[in-house]
């Protein structure tokens, strides 16, 4: 197993954002079934959003409230299922010119606000193995 270097070693899984069709239909399976505990966030991007704590990370649900927003757009070509993985950094400046000198195709050139307040920033699909990567700050 590859030890983590020191500037690597806060890294974590924050959340998985997971596209879906309906919030009431799909939030009753992690809230009533698997238990897991509401965590009050905020809509953003076009997407009505549920935050649900799966231990140390959390799972959003993701539902499109408008018809050209990224969920509706996933959703109309993939279906409903897991959109993005965030991981959050220690130093996403950092992280974000390591990604550039390395050449992986960022989406936003620059932090921006996410949903649960923090400074986000997503890396293409394109760069990342076929998987959209979202970046925060612990």
């Amino acid at each position: 197993m590859r030890k983590p270097s020191p500037e690597q070693s806060g890294i974590r899984i924050a959340h998985i954002g997971i596209a879906v069709e309906g919030l009431n239909e799909s939030v009753s399976f992690y809230r009533d079934i698997l238990g897991l505990a509401d965590v009050p966030l905020a809509d953003s991007d076009g997407a009505k959003i549920v935050g649900l704590a799966a231990g140390p990370s959390l799972v959003e649900l993701l539902e499109a409230d408008q018809p050209d927003s990224p969920i509706a757009k996933f959703i109309a070509k993939r279906g409903p299922g897991i959109h993005h993985v965030c991981f959050a950094v220690d130093d996403l400046d950092a992280t974000l010119e390591r990604c550039r000198a390395a050449g992986i195709r960022l989406i936003d050139q620059t932090p921006r606000t996410g949903a649960d307040g923090k400074r986000i920033a997503f890396l293409h699909p394109s760069s990342t193995a076929g998987v959209l990567l979202e970046l925060t700050e612990h």
